[in-house]
């Protein structure tokens, strides 16, 4: 019986040396991949070329830019209450004018005609009201000596009827002649009572006459004055004195009632119109502030009037200023405003830069502890001023973001400061 051969082992077979070759080829290749692309989104960058920011906790003010232009505190429109065609103009646009000055003259032949037949009709009613009044004096006339010729008749039969009276008691009369003194008496009497009843009632009628024409003639006089007055106002005066700014006239030209004329512009003090983009309607309150440069100064204005009216996506409000005006401002000037929107908040809050353009404020390169390495992260803005963003999510106060422009680092994830 033979003895079995011993078979040793080889220490490093094939399919062992294969499987190691492919592992460490594998972690060749996912380190080449690291390195190579960690090296392609790697940016070496100049730190003096760049603005570092810090990122802050504290109060934040909203404000919104406007344009505003410079307008007169008080201004007048020339609106006629009447019609009429441009007889004479007396003033041209851009002249002062003092007040009670006469601007132009209209003409208006309808109300002419209206205040010739309305006197004739006053006139005519006033004759009416004297002839009546006349006819009345006559009429009381009439009525005293009709009272005073009953009065004397029955005086004369009251003392034939007393007299009738003691003679038939002594039975000196027959009793016919007594009664027939009696009846006349009492006829008499009661003659009398009626005349005076009916002279009251004719006179009340008369009187009420009267009053009616006195109310009439009044309603006519106070309707005259009013066309009279419409007369004057033809010629158009300035109301105030100012600078006449616009006169829109032409001698021959027919203006209908209230067709604006032109306007005059008082010269004390200014106020400041302003059109705002109708998404911060709802934000604008009366007393809102806002800040301007002028001159070399800042100036304050507050928020004293909001037009609800929306056009072409806009509404508009007036602002006044706070304070005393800057010196050298002119009518129709331009303003540039910082209006603040909302109270005063807490919030994280970033500095305004270039970075805005190109990120839209979704993401930001942040530096780490060190300061020598800055990464790509994502972040949330919220409202913003002039200065400032506020910070919704991803930055806490303390750390430093680069705020300066992004333009020259294409996509990289990370940036290395030099």
């Amino acid at each position: 019986m033979g003895m079995d051969r011993k078979i040793e082992k080889k220490k490093w077979p094939p399919k062992k040396i294969a499987s190691i070759a492919g592992v460490l080829i594998f972690v060749l290749v996912i380190v080449y991949l690291f390195v190579f692309k960690l090296s392609k989104s790697t940016l070496n960058v100049k730190a003096e070329r760049l603005t570092v920011s810090a990122v802050t906790r504290g109060p934040f003010q909203e404000f919104i830019p406007i344009l505003g232009e410079v307008r007169p505190l008080t201004t007048y429109y020339l609106d006629p209450a009447e019609g009429g065609r441009v007889e004479e103009i007396f003033m041209e646009a851009g002249e002062m004018v003092k007040k009670g000055d006469k601007i132009l003259e209209l003409v208006n032949t309808d109300l002419h005609l209206t205040i010739m037949w309305r006197e004739a009709e006053l006139f005519q009613q006033s004759n009416n009201l004297r002839n009546t009044r006349l006819s009345m004096e006559q009429y009381r006339l009439q009525l005293n000596q009709e009272l005073t010729q009953i009065e004397n008749l029955l005086l004369q039969q009251q003392r034939t009827y007393e007299r009738y009276k003691e003679l038939y008691k002594d039975n000196l009369i027959a009793k016919h002649e007594y009664e027939l003194a009696k009846d006349q008496y009492e006829y008499l009497v009661k003659r009398k009572e009626l005349t005076i009843e009916s002279q009251r009632n004719e006179l009340q009628f008369r009187q009420s006459q009267i009053d009616s024409l006195e109310e009439s003639l009044e309603r006519m006089q106070a309707n005259l004055e009013v066309a009279k007055k419409k007369l004057e106002n033809l010629t158009i005066r300035a109301p105030v004195g100012g600078h006449l700014t616009s006169l829109s006239a032409e001698v021959g030209e027919s203006k209908a009632p209230g067709q604006r004329l032109g306007q005059i512009d008082v010269l004390e003090g200014f106020r400041v119109r302003a059109g705002i983009d109708e998404h911060y309607i709802a934000r604008i309150e009366i007393g809102r502030t806002g800040e301007f440069d002028f001159a070399g100064g800042t100036y304050k204005l507050i928020t004293k009037r909001i037009y609800p009216e929306v056009r072409e996506g806009r509404f508009e409000v007036d602002l006044e200023f706070d304070g005393e005006e800057p010196t050298g401002i002119r009518r129709g000037q331009t303003l540039h405003i910082k209006l603040e929107l909302g109270d005063i908040s807490e919030a994280i809050l970033l500095p305004k830069g270039g970075f805005f353009q190109t990120t839209g404020g979704n993401w930001a390169y942040v530096l780490d502890e060190s300061g020598k390495f800055a990464t790509k992260r994502r972040i949330k803005t919220g409202r913003q001023n002039p200065q400032v963003f506020e910070i919704l999510e991803g930055l806490e106060p303390g750390e430093h973001v680069i705020t300066s422009s992004y333009e020259s680092f294409g996509n990289m994830e990370r940036l290395v400061l030099k």
